[in-house]
């Protein structure tokens, strides 16, 4: 592609654009929360590319552990550890 071309001498928008690859692959139970994450990465890029990097390399390993482990977990485990809120599990879809 002659976008990737051109991202050639970036390392980051390298490594940004394989880690939105391997985001968009997941199921859309698991891929919200990380899609968040790497969007904030994302925008953090723009303003601090070092500190972005750093964020990206821990995002990354975090992503290798949730591919590795989430065959043996519920899908709203898997993500990123359980629920976001303790008692989002008991919630029903429009309360």
């Amino acid at each position: 592609m002659a976008a990737d071309d051109r991202l050639e001498d970036d390392e980051l928008a390298r490594r940004l654009r394989d880690a939105h690859r391997r985001v968009r692959m997941l199921p859309a139970a698991r891929k919200e929360r990380l899609a968040r994450r790497y969007l904030a990465i994302c925008d953090l890029a723009k303003r601090d590319p070092e500190r972005a990097a750093a964020r990206l390399e821990a995002f990354l390993a975090s992503l290798d552990e949730t591919v590795a482990g989430a065959g043996d977990k519920p899908p709203c485990e898997a993500a990123d550890g359980p629920f976001d809120t303790p008692r989002e599990g008991e919630n029903t879809q429009g309360d």
